[in-house]
């Protein structure tokens, strides 16, 4: 089949799956592997020979090295040492010491490369898992930030899983073999050890001659050659490629280059492990299903089993209480993406044979495709299972009423509180979330919880007969809503609020809302002054320009108002105030010369 007839059928089966499984919530790594499983020989036949594509979708598994390489700052890894090394290393050792001793009695594997495949199954997929986790809001939760750490932790377990199969495959198996494997690790060492050493000085002199170049293609061209030529360098000495690939990535966490070789290499990336993805659904044998079903559901529901159980002891060990706990077992209870690759270099190593390959690909295709599942089934159990508590009113009603009501207590109502109390001017807080107002209360401030925009709220609040609303909840649409209410039944109370952006400020505006106050507009102004005078210019002349630039932009804000709906008004009104405000600043500048 022609190539350009390949990538056609390639582009649009993704394009159809990957919406419709995160629809679905399966998330994009699977619907890449359906995607390759309907074209591949076990449903359609279109492709008959995946091997052919693997050789070169395995470059994206190389980029991804690359770029977890260059997010492993020491820093950063040093921060969450307790939990990465920690609870990371004992679910992998864990999850290995119960998976071992089922592939050497059952499936015959030597002791060495039994333990090799049950360090790979104790990882997970970090792509589908943290896409679930950030689907759900659940990325900073408790059990979310643990969830990162553990992924984390099984992506450095890779790299030296891509160096023990090679030296697997060159030394044999046995106990003959040991010292054959002791000189080929030897070996491989030094390689690795050189390519550190030289490679700190030499790639980083490499970039900053091209940046010099200042050529955006030919930066991205060195990009992909330092990864070729790292993957090239560690196959030459008989090791992984995605080896070479992470060593290089990491010499380069920390220069000034990190950020443009992610930018350069993610697209690349992307694309060639889509297609990798997409190669390993054509690789799995789905009538294996059908042919050993006890066989082939047994191990997928043992796999997800081990390691849900596994990982809930550790989350409870770790204090997570237990419904965060079961999540976290849950969204990392499959087997992860590296073990398509490295099962695939153990193939080819001959280390598996092919009916061994095939069974444990599907395997762990399959156990990706039931994490949905049982979290979906555990968020049902938990709704049958939560007991309803006892009701507490829908807002605290206020002792009395006062001069100002403050609606929201956050960052910005905290400081106009702190100000008022200061000057003995009474007031009273309205903050929708409990735990922040627990937490002011603790801190002796006088907050009551409640929905601002509720009208029996407001009437207790006393807004019948205050002088100012100061409207400073974050949420812009819980703020417009609240406006809405007070404009309609206390027209007489003036309102003043914050606004996250001029979007904001416009529909806020079309409220009649005449004070506002952009949140972070006058902290970048200061900025911009500090930025300036810090550059050479003397704190008149800083505070001069900022200050005509302040009054511009806030005229132009109101009077961007009126057509604020209409986006190509908009971007034609921007592009013209640019030459104006240019003229203005060095027309100011030329004043005071």
């Amino acid at each position: 089949m022609p190539i350009l007839n390949q990538a056609l059928i390639f582009l649009g089966a993704a394009l159809i799956a990957v919406p419709i499984a995160k629809r679905l919530g399966l998330g994009a790594v699977l619907g890449y592997l359906i995607a390759g499983a309907v074209l591949g020989p076990s449903v359609s036949g279109l492709f008959q020979h995946p091997d052919a594509i693997l050789d070169v979708a395995e470059m994206g598994v190389v980029l991804l090295l690359f770029v977890i390489g260059l997010e492993l700052q020491p820093s950063r890894l040093w921060t969450m040492r307790h939990t990465v090394f920690g609870l990371g290393g004992l679910q992998t050792a864990l999850t290995a010491a119960l998976v071992t001793p089922v592939l050497i009695a059952l499936a015959g594997l030597d002791w060495a490369l039994a333990l090799t495949l049950g360090v790979m199954l104790a990882a997970s997929s970090t792509p589908l898992a943290l896409q679930m986790l950030a689907e759900r809001q659940e990325l900073k939760q408790a059990h979310g930030r643990v969830a990162f750490s553990v992924v984390l932790f099984q992506d450095l377990m890779a790299i030296p899983l891509f160096t023990v199969i090679p030296l697997l495959g060159m030394a044999g198996l046995g106990a003959a073999s040991a010292p054959a494997l002791l000189h080929s690790a030897a070996v491989s060492l030094a390689v690795v050890a050189a390519f550190l050493v030289g490679g700190r000085f030499v790639l980083r002199r490499v970039l900053r001659l091209i940046a010099e170049v200042d050529q955006q293609e030919a930066f991205t061209a060195t990009a992909l050659f330092t990864v070729a030529a790292s993957a090239w360098v560690m196959t030459q000495a008989g090791l992984s490629p995605a080896l070479g690939a992470f060593a290089a990535g990491v010499l380069l966490a920390d220069s000034e280059y990190r950020h443009e070789l992610e930018a350069r290499i993610e697209p690349f990336k992307g694309l060639l492990l889509s297609l990798f993805f997409i190669a390993i659904g054509m690789s799995l044998k789905l009538s294996l299903v059908i042919a050993h079903p006890l066989t082939i559901l047994g191990a997928v529901a043992g796999l997800v089993a081990v390691k849900a159980t596994v990982l809930y002891a550790l989350a409870r060990a770790w204090k997570l209480p237990g419904r965060p706990a079961r999540k976290l077992a849950l969204v990392l209870s499959q087997g992860g993406e590296f073990a398509f690759a490295l099962l695939i270099l153990a193939f080819q190593e001959d280390l598996l044979d092919r009916a061994m390959l095939e069974g444990s690909l599907l395997v762990v295709g399959l156990s990706m495709a039931t994490t949905p599942l049982v979290m979906a089934l555990d968020d049902a159990l938990a709704r049958r299972q939560s007991r309803p508590e006892p009701r507490r009113p829908d807002y605290d009603a206020p002792d009395d009423g006062a001069e100002v009501i403050i609606a929201g207590f956050g960052r910005v109502g905290q400081i106009v509180a702190r100000v008022l109390r200061g000057r003995g001017i009474a007031f009273t807080a309205l903050e929708e979330r409990l735990d922040q107002v627990e937490m002011a209360r603790r801190f002796g401030s006088k907050v009551y919880f409640g929905d601002a925009g509720r009208l029996d709220l407001l009437e207790a609040a006393g807004a019948d007969r205050a002088k100012l609303f100061v409207l400073a909840v974050e949420d812009v649409e819980q703020s417009l809503r609240i406006a809405d209410t007070v404009r309609t039944h206390y027209p007489h109370l003036p309102i003043l609020a914050r606004a996250r952006n001029r979007d904001h400020v416009y529909r806020l505006m079309d409220r009649g809302v005449a004070v506002i106050e952009r949140e972070t507009f006058h902290s970048s102004l200061r900025l911009a002054t500090a930025t300036l005078t810090r550059l050479g210019l003397s704190d008149d002349e800083a505070g001069s320009i900022v200050e005509r630039f302040r009054r511009h932009d806030e005229n132009r804000l109101y009077l961007a108002h009126a057509t604020y709906k209409d986006e190509q008004k908009l971007i034609d009104l921007a592009k013209r105030e640019v030459a104006v405000l240019s003229q203005l600043l060095q027309d100011d500048s030329d004043l005071r010369s």
